[in-house]
């Protein structure tokens, strides 16, 4: 008879080579988010990386377009000093929005990490709210207290309801929601932005605002200077409006390209500026509506310019190069029965394998259960007479348990009762 070895029966050198066997790989590898991954875990974007590539060239074309076609005539109208310089502050004006659009996009918006496990009751009853009435009637059925959907958190004398996140099994932090696309819980979480293709959150909402404005600015740059172009045209060979688009019709398509553009980011651009001033996000305006009731967050018109511009922006919580190891039961999830799988879920280093032991315990019971129905289906089968009682060799592979279940006989203390049957079976 065979029984699979306790935690606390297992050796030290059973342990070193579990973790040998253990596979080490980085936290960015193994991210259970949506996000996309740059240079070895150093730059993290959203699933809709490849959007970031039309917005390059929404900005970057029409720069190409001016300086190749319309520069020319600013500087031969103008002196070469100061043609030289219109298109220098244009070339720069435009490094320095891209600039802006990658510490947007390709940084950590401020994404909070999942727990591993739920967090622990609490005590405290004032944190249960009456918003999930189910609550009760599950506790009663199952027997397992559940956690509240929602708790109350006090901000600055106000009291604000935080909802439990069923995906990162954490209560967010006031301000803070899951991104249904980058599957990830973001602090004062603003809005998933397409155009940038990544979440605007605590840790990039100041360089979003300053993309936005600066794009806004580069738009009304290059539609002066097509106006500018125009006017000397047609000053020069003193001819009307049409002709002098005729004579320089890229400038015209900017005119209308930069104007229409213009209207979009500005007034995205107006948009967050009241946004700042009220100290807002874009999705509590649209859920709340604290015009109509108290904002919690506002602390003034200058504290909230100055919370937003001048403030520390906090560390990232992730380190996404950390090297972690993966659990080594998760290698046998292939061959678990009825087609369930245990995630691989990373482990730091430090984490020793009782810890892990700890986690398999906690679910033995349902693989216990499902052993055991396994086992006795088999004997149920023959008590009943329908299991063919020949000991051909056809006959004897189909009455055989699958290795599977053997393997997991044996880490439950099981294997005893399999071996039974099959002398039992050999005997008849």
């Amino acid at each position: 008879m065979y029984a699979a070895p306790l935690p606390s029966q297992l050796s030290d050198s059973n342990r070193r080579i579990i973790d040998n066997n253990a596979t080490t790989l980085r936290v960015y590898q193994v991210w259970k988010g949506s996000n996309r991954f740059c240079l070895g875990g150093r730059l993290v974007f959203g699933p809709d990386i490849r959007s970031i590539f039309l917005t390059i060239s929404l900005i970057v074309i029409p720069v190409i377009l001016f300086c190749a076609f319309v520069s020319r005539r600013l500087i031969h109208q103008f002196n070469n000093h100061v043609g030289n310089l219109i298109v220098a502050i244009l070339v720069i004006f435009t490094v320095y929005d891209l600039i802006l659009l990658l510490l947007t996009s390709g940084r950590d918006p401020g994404i909070i990490p999942r727990n591993s496990h739920p967090p622990e009751i609490e005590e405290d009853g004032s944190t249960m709210s009456t918003d999930w009435p189910g609550a009760a009637s599950q506790s009663s059925v199952s027997g397992v207290p559940h956690l509240p959907a929602t708790k109350d958190v006090v901000v600055n004398g106000v009291i604000v309801k935080v909802k439990y996140c069923q995906t990162c099994m954490l209560y967010r932090s006031p301000r803070c929601s899951h991104c249904s696309i980058c599957n990830n819980c973001v602090e004062r979480f603003d809005h998933h932005c397409p155009w940038v293709g990544q979440c605007i959150g605590k840790r990039n909402y100041r360089f979003f605002f300053m993309f936005v404005s600066s794009t806004t600015t580069l738009c009304l740059y290059v539609f002066a200077l097509c106006w500018v172009t125009i006017k000397k045209l047609m000053d020069e060979y003193h001819c009307s409006l049409w002709r002098a688009f005729m004579k320089s019709p890229v400038s015209g398509i900017l005119i209308l390209y930069t104007f229409v553009t213009a209207w979009f980011v500005g007034g995205l651009t107006v948009f967050h500026l009241y946004l700042i001033f009220t100290n807002q996000t874009t999705y509590e305006n649209f859920r709340y509506r604290y015009d109509s009731k108290m904002n919690p967050y506002n602390r003034g018109c200058v504290r909230n310019v100055f919370e937003i511009f001048f403030s520390k922006i906090p560390k990232s919580k992730n380190n996404f190069r950390e090297l972690v190891k993966l659990d080594s039961s998760a290698l046998f999830a292939p061959s678990m029965p009825s087609g369930r799988t245990r995630t691989m879920s990373p482990e730091l280093p430090k984490t020793s394998y009782d810890v892990e032991m700890g986690k398999r315990q906690a679910v033995a019971a349902e693989d216990f259960e499902e052993i055991h129905n396994q086992i006795d289906s088999v004997g149920g089968l023959e008590r009943c007479g329908t299991q063919p009682r020949h000991t051909n060799q056809g006959d004897k592979a189909n009455w055989e348990i699958s290795p599977d279940i053997r393997m997991l006989a044996a880490e439950f203390g099981m294997e005893h009762n399999i071996n039974d049957r099959e002398k039992a079976h050999r005997d008849h």
